[in-house]
């Protein structure tokens, strides 16, 4: 599986993303919104985006390793804040870094009035192609 991941030049260069993914592979992996859940299904870090975050990339990670995937075969990326501002920007992407590293996938970053729990702040899914 390749993954080629463009900016064009007539766009402005995003620092944590990609305008473009081309994938070529086999396979199609779609990984369900992750969430700050330890394994026994608790929300954790209540209130505490930076603690969320890590813990719903951290949770991708792992979905995306169940399926055979890597994260540098992530093309999109589905980012769901609630009562999201660009101040978020840097907490969430230090904890997509953690996993992606260098890897900047295509994505969108939408704010939401609410997540399925009151306390939770954050969900993330993938699409990735091995």
């Amino acid at each position: 599986m390749t993954v080629e991941l463009l900016n064009p030049s007539d766009l402005p260069t995003p620092t944590m993303y990609s305008h473009v993914a081309i994938a070529t592979g086999t396979k199609l992996v779609f990984i369900a919104g992750q969430e700050p859940e330890d394994l026994q299904g608790n929300l954790v870090g209540s209130g505490d985006l930076a603690v969320q975050a890590r813990l719903t990339f951290a949770n991708l990670g792992r979905a995306l390793a169940a399926a055979g995937a890597r994260p540098d075969q992530v093309t999109r990326l589905g980012i769901y804040l609630v009562g999201y501002v660009r101040e978020h920007q840097p907490i969430v992407q230090e904890a997509r870094y953690e996993v992606f590293g260098d890897h900047k996938p295509v994505d969108v970053m939408i704010g939401v009035a609410a997540l399925a729990r009151p306390e939770q702040l954050i969900e993330v899914e993938a699409t990735a192609v091995i």
